[in-house]
């Protein structure tokens, strides 16, 4: 592969990590409660969910490429059939819109405790900022998002490791403050699939788009694969940082943001504009497969529908981060594992006609 066509898988890997990355992900709520909250366990689930990501990410944007999408119906059309497609389509944009709303929450969380400005006022600065970033086109909302994920990367190892060599207790002991009512369902395997069926719905929309984008096949499938070994890498980070802070991450709506103090309050703060920034990264990845969903990208009907989805976005903060993240993780991780069981069944379909057309030239030969 060309360098230029490896900078390009690499655009696309940073991007889709950066959409999955948001604030659930950032912040280590969500880590804590499919992962971390089972103990040493969780490190078999971070690698569980990582394989599955990697693999159902790269049939999505292989898809995506395919149907040459403008957003993911037609990807979901060809899985589900139109009737049952169109049915989970509208429950996926749905659900995309509710996830922006839960970042726009967590912003709110964030420049709370990184900074000790009111919740509101976070979330207005952030939806100001997004509001100006979705009226761009989609290659330079890609180009934004995927700068921000090399930050994460480097910030999040530091912290990370920092917090590993000098544990709150020792890892032999972390598995005394196991709190499974923490976890969506109490199984580790389970939330384990569960996440990876979320983390496919969340970045769905965006990888077909992606893929419809891109000059090659080749381009996106590898962005798609290096993408699940980044997103698996920080997860791993994450765990290890959080099962080194126990007990006390439970008690607080930010983990990595303790983690961060722990090293030092300066780095704490520095790592709150690190999650604003990634938290900017999901609400622009999901409202733009949202809106796009039903309006024409730049057109006057998609800047009512921004405007409005902002204003009512905003005003779903009051409900709060951490209990929107319980309320709609779950339920999305369902969706989620649904689509990534029929690009499945759909890859084992294609392997066996091309495995029978392939001998079929060979009896002919």
């Amino acid at each position: 592969m060309s360098n230029g066509l490896r900078r390009a898988s690499w655009k696309y890997a940073f991007a889709y990590t950066g959409i999955v990355v948001g604030a659930g992900f950032a912040t280590g709520q969500e880590v804590l409660q499919f992962f971390s909250s089972y103990g040493l366990i969780s490190i078999i689930g971070v690698i569980l969910t990582g394989l599955i990501v990697m693999f159902i990410g790269r049939q999505a944007a292989k898809l995506g490429y395919s149907t040459n999408a403008e957003s993911h119906v037609l990807p979901l059309n060809t899985l589900f059939g139109v009737k049952l497609g169109k049915v989970v389509d509208i429950i996926l944009a749905f659900f995309l819109y509710g996830l922006a709303v839960v970042m726009i929450a967590g912003s709110g969380a964030t420049f709370n405790e990184g900074f000790g400005l009111n919740p509101q006022v976070g979330a207005i600065f952030l939806i100001i900022v997004a509001f100006v970033t979705l009226l761009m086109d989609f290659d330079k909302i890609i180009s934004i998002i995927g700068s921000i994920t090399p930050v994460l990367v480097i910030a999040l190892f530091i912290i990370a490791i920092y917090n590993i060599f000098n544990p709150m207790v020792p890892f032999s002991e972390v598995n005394q403050y196991n709190d499974t009512s923490h976890t969506p369902t109490g199984s580790w395997w389970f939330d384990a699939i569960t996440y990876s069926g979320f983390t496919l719905a969340t970045a769905f929309s965006f990888l077909s788009i992606m893929g419809s984008e891109s000059a090659r096949q080749s381009i996106v499938r590898r962005g798609a694969i290096y993408g699940g070994l980044l997103i698996t890498f920080i997860m791993l980070l994450i765990n290890f940082g959080i099962l080194s802070i126990m007990p006390a991450a439970y008690d607080v709506s930010l983990p990595t943001m303790q983690m961060a103090n722990n090293l030092s309050p300066w780095i704490g703060t520095a790592y709150s504009i690190i999650i604003i920034l990634l938290i900017f990264n999901s609400v622009v990845g999901f409202l733009y497969p949202f809106l796009s969903r039903f309006t024409k990208p730049q057109s006057g009907k998609y800047k009512i529908l921004l405007i409005s989805s902002l204003v009512i976005g905003y005003l779903a903060t009051y409900v709060g981060f951490v209990e929107l993240v319980n309320i709609i993780y779950p339920l999305f991780g369902y969706v989620g594992l649904t689509i990534g069981l029929m690009l499945t069944v759909r890859w084992i379909f294609l392997k066996r006609k091309a495995y029978h057309l392939a001998e079929k030239i060979s009896d002919e030969d």
